[in-house]
């Protein structure tokens, strides 16, 4: 039983949205918008181009882990406090931003704002998991967060170019502090508290998600709709760029056309989940990437590197992302009702471990100019997953 929430959840599909999607937003807007003010940088800080690049890397790590912390917090001091206290943080750390003038303090200021990201991050899917997780509008949420992970970054440096280009750099984090002061103000004004009351210091415990076979086998599953997206965003740039020979605008319009099918299919994600249910929609999802690697490989070896080669077997790919996003929370944290929190934390730090490894791994040893990383990760992945369900089918058969 999850327990008695502290106060009801009584709004609609559209208002929910409106107050929990600028977090999701913020979190994956805050990781690249200002890739294109970088070169400018490292002068403008009195710094290396080193500690530039470090304030990329350390806000994912930090965001990553941050997580395994705030998760927890959550499911002690329940997701309203967390969110507040992410989003201040967030907020405060973007108007720092602006007015450093030094790269370490700059460098400092963004482990503070992933923190604040990490910490409304992992609130916000607790409270998903708390007020939908029986329900269909919590498929439909989740498919849409995805789809802004996979938006944004198509859409992020567009508009950091634009900010940086009319009003300086620093109209970036202007930019992003105003959006989270809004989203601060509207979450204490909104946002009720969701924490099961059933909820205590004693009833946490890491190792029984550990111990769970669902638990690992979503998050594989979303491990793997995920890395999928990781592995194109990689190398793409390289492919569409450097060998197809496309212009830095039209690039971005390309990759984006892959968020915009990820965002159509999941305005069906109430209907096939409520058809499938959480299961038959990860198998289904999992079908679907491996044919579209099938229709990618074939297509690399029947055809020359071009639009239609490259980007049109992700579209087929896009389709099962998003049946599975949309049930792989659901079904990795339904054993934890009383923990929804602690087990967001895990589920999503453990997807990320995941796919920077094997991502990046795929991507250096195969070449990086090519389709092959892309057909690796996808063939490999989706198969790994069957073969874990199979070892939980033969668990549950022997008992």
């Amino acid at each position: 039983m999850s327990g008695k929430l502290s106060n009801d959840w009584n709004y609609s599909l559209s208002s929910a949205l409106l107050l929990m999607a600028p977090f999701d937003l913020l979190a994956s807007l805050a990781m690249d918008v200002y890739l294109p003010a970088i070169p400018k940088m490292p002068e403008a800080l009195n710094t290396s181009p080193l500690v530039i690049q470090l304030t990329l890397s350390l806000y994912m790590v930090t965001l990553g882990l941050g997580q395994l912390f705030f998760g927890p917090l959550s499911d002690r001091i329940g997701r309203r406090k967390v969110v507040l206290i992410g989003a201040l943080l967030f907020t405060i750390s973007s108007f720092v931003l602006v007015f450093t003038s030094n790269g370490y303090l700059f460098l400092g200021a963004r482990v503070f704002q992933a923190l604040g990201s990490s910490a409304a991050l992992v609130a916000t899917f607790a409270t998903v998991r708390d007020v939908y997780a029986d329900k269909p509008e919590g498929n439909v949420i989740y498919s849409l967060f995805s789809s802004i992970l996979a938006f944004v970054p198509a859409l992020g440096p567009i508009l950091g170019a634009i900010l940086a280009y009319l009003y300086g750099w620093r109209m970036i984090f202007i930019f992003l502090g105003g959006i989270g002061l809004m989203a601060f103000i509207h979450a204490l004004l909104r946002w009720r508290e969701t924490k099961p009351s059933s909820v205590t210091k004693e009833n946490i415990s890491v190792p029984v998600i550990f111990k769970s076979m669902s638990f690992w086998i979503y998050t594989l599953g979303f491990s793997t709709a995920m890395g999928s997206f990781f592995v194109f965003f990689s190398t793409a740039p390289r492919v569409l760029m450097e060998k197809v020979g496309l212009s830095q605008m039209h690039f971005s319009f390309v990759f984006a056309s892959v968020a915009i099918v990820m965002i159509v299919v999941s305005h069906f994600a109430k209907s096939f989940v409520t058809k499938w249910g959480t299961k038959g929609s990860l198998i289904r999802g999992l079908i679907i990437i491996l044919m579209g690697s099938i229709i990618l490989t074939g297509c690399n070896n029947l055809m020359d590197l071009s639009i239609a080669s490259f980007v049109l077997p992700m579209w087929v790919i896009a389709v099962g992302m998003i049946f599975i996003v949309s049930v792989t929370a659901n079904g990795a944290l339904e054993e934890f009702p009383h923990m929804a929190g602690t087990a967001v934390a895990f589920y999503y730090c453990l997807q990320s471990l995941i796919v920077s490894v094997v991502g990046t791994a795929v991507t250096l040893l195969l070449p990086g100019d090519s389709a092959w990383p892309l057909i690796a990760f996808t063939s490999v992945l989706p198969v790994c997953t069957f073969m874990l369900m199979g070892v939980e089918y033969l668990m549950r058969k022997s008992i």
